[in-house]
């Protein structure tokens, strides 16, 4: 059974649902099932970029603009 006809045959099973449990366990699946298909969409740095974020990370700490894992720990556990 190719896709298309997959899908077809579960649109038709998921209109004959009756439970509004059911339907929101689906409705939950399908946007996590997008969320993670947004993040492996994401585009995979060239050796230059990923080059100038490690000159910018290096300046940064050079010049304390970072935070410490303690002060990221103890913001976040407000």
């Amino acid at each position: 059974m190719d896709i298309q006809s997959r899908k077809l045959e579960f649109i038709q099973d998921f209109l004959k649902l009756q439970s509004e449990e059911v339907i929101a366990q689906f409705e939950k699946l399908l946007k996590k099932t997008k969320n993670i298909e947004e993040e492996n969409k994401l585009k995979a740095l060239t050796v230059e970029e990923m080059n100038e974020r490690i000159s910018k990370s290096e300046s940064d700490f050079e010049n304390n603009k970072f935070k410490t894992t303690s002060e990221l720990l103890s913001k976040y556990s407000n």
